[in-house]
């Protein structure tokens, strides 16, 4: 904690500044027919003064003698920004009028500028308010599923990361208020993200290359999950929800409540979530998942310091999770497997307007994360995956240039991490990265121009790294495998262990506009390069994953095939290269009036692109397990063989959205997203999403609110070598609120319903789609409040 305190004391002085007498900037917001707006937002931008007007639409702020740019954010309304000028003795006054829009127009934390969705080169989602509430699932993958552009690699309900645009692992980075969330979840599907999305205000995806904010990770997009875990002012506020779930007797309670006195705010949430098996449409005599029950609990405690010119603040999580992970099995028995998972978060975040000559602004963030879970089968510790993450950025924005806006972004990242047991695929290994990015961005009239630079180093080592002896198999099932081992075979010569370092130094640059042709009208164009560094798990692994039900072998070795003999692995001798991506973005918005529509466009080359090949052969491993809970035996198992291999691979897509507001209570919705993902020697890429369109029937009264969404999955037939297709299918969901008010309190009664045909449905992206197919029909009821 010394040299916490020693950042913390460094911040606080880096703030100080004499203090003038403030003036009052006054004013009212309005609609464009002259009504007044209640409940908008009014900031000063680069500080942490805000104000909410009232039923009148009047706010009042403080400030200094000056210029400045206030930004003015009302739900159903266009963001506005406008210029005002402060004098001494007099303030200033102002009204400003927004435009209506049946788009959702919101600012977005995940950027350094916080500008909103329809400012940006890049197409953004976010998911917030009682969205967020009825979308929540047990994974952070299966709450984004319905967003557009965005698939979950299903893992039973227990584990499940986002997929962007046919992306996801180590090129989808899932981050906690701007920092990497530090867990095991992008070495494996079976692995969850250590977020809890019934606690968090919102969450923003980023669908395309954002590795100038975030790195080299971020190649295929980022999910932002953002919070007041570090509170930002001292209003009291809270929120709560109780849920049960009839499909798996689900049972969840979560808050949060925020406040403070003077110039310290905080913050505490705590939630809990205990559910059973799920229930599945009944084939073949099957009408669950087993061991796909779970049970997790967590809180966070935050503080800041508030000042005149933002805020230090610092909070810890904890969380705890036990999980079953389906599709375990040895022979016909089928075997008990749970992931016991532990994380603890410590976050340091700090905004503060410098405003002297050169410097705008610094913002800070901090991260230390200790993860740490576990695999046990029958009670017996198999497998222990430990990652141990610190991440700090700065971002020191400049005053503006020429009119440029913009800034320097610092950013460091160590993981270190390990798997000890039978079972760990991957040998420990440590990655450290530093990366120096340029942001800029400039008006030439209707036209925003985003320019952006980013290098970085790289840095991979392993110590211990075990080319072991394996036992393959060719075209041989697996009750074959097992005949008197009579099969031929072949292993590596030697058994051996060895070092490796391997450095890269991935480049990123981008150039994005955004031309308002029209007043209701943008077009977005982004161009981008970017380039990846390999993960540890596509260089290093070698070994069973039982989670998928298969044998992984990382791109440093090589399947050996020597003419006559039985294949076996090696080292590899070509140059292991980074993955670089060219992509292309197109965006056309309607983003006023009560029509308004997205559409984009994308085409992303990809050299080096690294993905697990099915190999069509199988390994032979040993297993040591307990037999009828009693005695321990050895026993061999047999996994298919896929080998982590680097190719170059074309994905394009479309994406669409168009809402119209019928009524002021009425909206209609269409949606649909489809990618075709392509070797360019010929043949698709594995567990590539299906194509897809929904609908959804969205009613606002004031007391009732209601959502009928109908999303049609079509079948998918573009699959890789040895991969079989997927059938496509209809998922029918409703939900039904009752708002009303106690007190203070604004409560909310409702009804979720998912799967409400019971259809049968199998996930493309899953690796155990034939497994673990998608829950019955279920209903959720539950109690929500605020204040």
């Amino acid at each position: 904690m010394n040299n916490l305190s020693k950042i913390i004391s460094l911040l606080l002085a880096v703030s100080a500044s004499a203090e003038l007498n403030a003036e009052q900037i006054q004013g009212i917001i309005k609609n464009n027919q002259g009504g007044s707006i209640s409940g908008a937002t009014v900031k000063i931008m680069g500080t942490n003064h805000t104000s909410t007007t009232n039923e009148s639409g009047l706010f009042t702020l403080e400030a200094k003698p000056g210029r400045y740019e206030l930004h003015i954010v009302a739900d159903n309304f266009v963001h506005s920004n406008v210029d005002v000028s402060v004098s001494k003795n007099t303030g200033a006054e102002l009204t400003v009028s927004l435009d209506k829009s049946a788009l959702e127009i919101i600012d977005v934390h995940a950027t350094p500028f916080h500008s909103s969705n329809i400012e940006s080169a890049l197409p953004i989602t976010v998911l917030h308010g009682e969205n967020l509430r009825m979308r929540q699932e047990n994974t952070l993958g299966d709450s984004l599923s319905k967003e557009v552009g965005v698939h979950s690699n299903f893992h039973g309900g227990v584990g499940g990361t986002p997929i962007i645009r046919g992306l996801d692992g180590p090129r989808v980075l899932v981050t906690q208020n701007g920092l990497d969330a530090g867990d095991a979840s992008r070495i494996g599907p079976d692995h969850a993200v250590s977020t809890e999305t019934s606690t968090t205000e919102r969450i923003e995806v980023l669908r395309g290359p954002t590795t100038l904010f975030y790195g080299s990770g971020a190649i295929g997009g980022v999910v932002n999950l953002v919070d007041e875990r570090v509170p930002r002012s001292t209003d009291t506020k809270g929120e709560w929800l109780v849920e049960h779930n009839s499909n798996n007797e689900q049972t969840l309670a979560s808050g949060s409540v925020n406040g403070g006195v003077g110039k310290i705010a905080v913050h505490a949430d705590a939630f809990y979530r205990d559910s059973e098996n799920y229930q599945i449409p009944e084939k073949n005599g099957i009408d669950e998942v087993e061991n796909s029950a779970a049970e997790s609990s967590g809180f966070t405690l935050g503080t800041s310091y508030l000042l005149d010119n933002g805020f230090v603040g610092l909070s810890y999580q904890t969380l705890d999770q036990e999980y079953g992970i389906p599709g375990h099995s040895h022979g016909d028995e089928t075997i008990e497997v749970l992931s016991d998972l532990k994380q603890e978060r410590w976050q340091l975040l700090s905004e503060l307007d410098i405003n002297n000559q050169y410097i705008k602004s610094v913002n800070t963030k901090f991260a230390y994360t200790d993860y740490q879970h576990s695999e046990l089968e029958v009670g017996v510790v198999g497998t222990t995956f430990n990652n141990e993450t610190i991440e700090a950025r700065t971002e020191i924005l400049h005053q503006n240039i020429w009119n440029w806006r913009g800034g320097l972004s610092l950013h460091y990242k160590s993981s270190d991490f390990t798997a000890v047991g039978e079972e760990a695929f991957t040998p420990p290994s440590k990655t450290d990265s530093i990366a120096l990015a340029l942001m800029e961005e400039r008006h030439f009239g209707e036209v925003l121009i985003q320019l952006g630079a980013r290098i970085e180093r790289t840095e991979i080592t392993a110590a211990t790294v075990r080319l072991p002896e394996i036992e393959l198999l060719s075209e041989l099932s697996a009750e074959d495998s097992h005949d008197e081992h009579d099969h031929d075979h072949a292993t590596d010569a030697i058994t051996r262990n060895f070092e490796v370092e391997h450095i890269y130094t991935p480049v990123s640059l981008s150039a994005g506009l955004v031309w308002d042709f029209s007043d209701s009208y943008n077009l977005a164009l982004s161009l981008s390069h970017s380039q990846r560094a390999p993960s540890a798990s596509e260089l290093l692994s070698f070994g069973p994953h039982i989670g998928t039900g298969s044998y992984e072998v990382g791109a440093l070795f090589s399947l050996q095939n020597p003419e006559g003999e039985t294949p076996y692995f090696g080292l590899n001798n070509q140059d292991l290269k980074m993955e670089t991506a060219n992509n292309i973005d197109l965006s056309l918005r309607k983003f006023k009036g009560d029509l308004g529509f997205i559409l984009n466009a994308f085409y992303n080359q990809i050299d080096d692109y690294y993905y697990e090949q099915a190999t069509g052969l199988s390994a032979i491993s040993e297993h040591e397990h307990e037999h009828d809970h009693a005695e321990e035996e050895e026993e061999e198992i047999t996994l298919p063989l896929f080998v982590f291999t680097a190719q170059d691979v074309t994905l394009y897509g479309f994406e669409a959205q168009a809402v119209w507001q019928v009524t002021d209570e009425f909206s209609w919705k269409i949606q649909g997203d489809i990618i075709r993902a392509s070797l360019d020697t010929g043949g698709d890429l594995p567990r590539t999403p299906p194509a897809r369109i929904a609908t959804e029937f969205s009613y606002q009264g004031e007391k009732i609110s209601a959502d009928l969404f109908i999303n049609n999955y079509f079948k998918q037939t573009h699959t890789a070598a040895l991969e079989s297709s997927t059938d496509g299918y209809v998922m029918v969901d409703a939900n039904v609120n009752y708002h009303f008010s106690l007190g203070q309190h604004d409560l909310a009664v409702y009804l979720k319903g998912k799967n409400l045909t019971d259809e049968y449905a199998q996930v493309h992206t899953s690796f155990l789609k034939d497994l673990t197919p998608l829950a019955g029909r279920s209903f959720a009821i539950g109690i929500r409040g605020s204040f």
